[in-house]
């Protein structure tokens, strides 16, 4: 079932986001060479706590941690590691969602450990921008397809990536995953029409090869690219408004601004 939000539910569904996009900035400061992976796990979750919101990804089908941390050819779900180290050049991608008073946001952001190569610097731009372009879309009276559509043209036949099938953005809100289902790629015009009051999360990943996962990992957790190529990802939170998309993560208006309706 599709749940349309009232303006109230919003509201609180952008305070539980200003925590989340916090979190994310404030590892920009935390994310270096040397630090663990288990570091932005402690983080997020002391951060969470002290701005009274709660980790909702905790036990959430078994799953232990706060956060996803994912490096280099990991594409998701990746779990937090105190033997994990990270080096210069990683390419590390932290998902998370909070719960704030009943009120849920999702967002994943990448970033690059020290001085990222070029083939990251073009990835990870590549990627945010095709993440953008799907919110684009994201208007009263346009399908989820044209959402995938987009996004898809973008990444594979203009940039020659690989766009992942196995893993799509989703409903949220009262519940972490609900419908509808927003994949990043597919027909434009196809599928179920946006309307007012929806919230939905976009959040495309993307690989510097081939864009099939391998989920052999004995864990059943953490999807890695089956070539080892790198993957990036970049995901909000956002609600379709009468206005256009709206988004509930942001982590700077200025960066959205940057990339938002330059096609229009």
């Amino acid at each position: 079932m599709i749940t349309l939000k009232s303006p109230r539910e919003v509201e609180e569904m952008a305070k539980s986001g200003a925590i989340l996009a916090g979190m994310h900035v404030g590892l920009r400061e935390i994310i270096k060479p040397g630090i663990s992976s288990w570091d932005i796990e402690e983080f997020a979750r002391k951060y969470f706590k002290e701005h009274g919101a709660v980790a909702a990804q905790i036990g959430f089908e078994g799953y232990e941690y706060a956060t996803c941390v994912s490096v280099n050819d990991e594409i998701c779900h990746g779990f937090p590691r105190k033997k994990l180290i990270l080096k210069e050049g990683d390419l590390v991608k932290v998902d998370t969602v909070v719960d704030y008073h009943g009120a849920f946001s999702d967002s994943c952001w990448s970033y690059v450990v020290g001085k990222a190569s070029p083939e990251v610097e073009r990835l990870m731009e590549v990627t945010k921008k095709a993440l953008y372009l799907g919110i684009d879309q994201a208007k009263v009276g346009n399908r989820i397809g044209d959402i995938g559509a987009v996004i898809q043209k973008y990444v594979e036949d203009e940039n020659g990536y690989g766009d992942v099938r196995e893993f799509i953005g989703h409903g949220i809100g009262p519940t972490m995953h609900e419908s509808p289902n927003v994949p990043h790629y597919g027909e434009a015009g196809k599928g179920v029409r946006l309307r007012e009051g929806m919230t939905i999360t976009i959040e495309p990943m993307v690989t510097t090869g081939d864009w099939r996962a391998d989920m052999s990992d004995p864990n059943g957790w953490v999807a890695r690219t089956v070539d080892g190529s790198l993957c990036c990802q970049y995901e909000h939170t956002i609600v379709i408004t009468k206005d256009g998309p709206k988004i509930l993560t942001s982590q700077d208006p200025d960066i959205d601004a940057k990339y938002l309706y330059k096609n229009n």
